[in-house]
């Protein structure tokens, strides 16, 4: 990777780099793709943990959120052992360096750490072959979400090492 696109994902812990990451949710999701910013943002961004990709020289590239414990009840089907990764999002200047993998990879180590067994997601169903890459398995019909074709997926997690 070249120093043009050198950058590191961390978990998103001073108030500056939440505001980073929904900085690129508005970017991705409000501009880009049409999703009402009332529903872009909602009550699970308190209790999520959140992860951001930044440039070497700051500039935020990439953002995604794991809901875990009963934030994430509703979404995996009332399962406590199953975290939710959601809102991944990657800037247009940024795909195809990487971010989204590293991203999804540091969201699957917190819900590890957290002692999860399985992440859950809502994926777009364009990015279906992305997720699969990275062993996710989708199940149950399509289904739409703010407009947009979506199907769930799952990946158990592994203990690393």
């Amino acid at each position: 990777m070249s120093s043009t696109h050198a950058y590191e994902v961390r978990v998103a812990e001073e108030s500056a780099d939440r505001e980073a990451c929904f900085a690129v949710r508005k970017e991705v999701f409000v501009r880009e793709q049409g999703v009402p910013e009332d529903i872009e943002y909602d009550a699970y961004d308190e209790t999520a943990v959140h992860v951001l990709a930044v440039r070497a020289d700051g500039v935020p590239l990439g953002t995604g959120r794991l809901l875990h414990g009963e934030a994430a009840a509703a979404k995996t089907g009332g399962d406590l052992t199953v975290g939710s990764l959601g809102r991944l999002a990657v800037a247009q200047q940024a795909r195809g360096l990487g971010i989204g993998v590293a991203l999804v990879r540091a969201i699957e180590d917190v819900a590890r750490a957290r002692g999860l067994a399985a992440v859950d997601l809502h994926a777009q169903t364009h990015a279906l072959g992305f997720y699969e890459r990275l062993g996710y398995e989708a199940y149950g019909p399509e289904y739409p979400e703010a407009g947009i074709p979506h199907r769930a997926m799952r990946r158990v997690l592994r203990p690393t090492g």
